[in-house]
């Protein structure tokens, strides 16, 4: 699998992952158990971190081999 590849299968992970986080906001807003909502939140949280970095990886597997890309620092040695 070539790294391009790869950033399809990170970039489709990040729309699954980003669609629950719409579905968790929904039902946040929906209930009314204090308790519910905070342990929502906290899963929504989580989820976000998951997002952001497979949407980074992504953009950074997709362009890694053209030449005067800016890679994000965080994905470099």
């Amino acid at each position: 699998m070539t790294l391009q590849e790869m950033s399809v299968d990170y970039r489709a992970q990040a729309q699954a992952i980003g669609g629950r986080i719409r579905d968790l906001r929904e039902l946040e807003k929906q209930t009314d158990s204090p308790l519910e909502q905070e342990a929502l939140h906290s899963r929504i949280r989580a989820l976000s971190v998951l997002w952001r970095e497979n949407r980074e990886l992504a953009e950074h597997l997709a362009h890694y081999y053209e030449r005067g890309y800016r890679r994000n620092e965080k994905y470099t040695l």
